[in-house]
């Protein structure tokens, strides 16, 4: 099972990548927080310190996800090439 399917790349979260420190993605609608968390410290090599999960009007599930290391969700969304 895919868990992180793409990340979302609008304006209003690329500003959380530099502000916040938070990676906004878009995940498979029967993943849980714990297994959003693994994925990502397990794909990017990060520590993450907590996910949020919010179910759109279109039905997609979109995780914020906020890393320790500042400056770590601007790495990474260097590494998906969307900053």
């Amino acid at each position: 099972m895919a868990v992180i399917l793409y990340p979302v790349a609008t304006e209003k979260a690329l500003s959380a990548i530099e502000r916040e420190n938070t990676l906004t993605i878009v995940v498979s609608r029967d993943a849980t927080k714990p297994d959003v968390k693994k994925e990502v410290e397990a794909q990017y090599s990060e520590k993450v310190a907590n996910v949020t999960t919010t179910i759109t009007a279109d039905g997609r599930k979109k995780a914020r996800v906020k890393f320790l290391k500042k400056g770590a969700a601007a790495d990474v969304a260097a590494k998906l090439k969307i900053l």
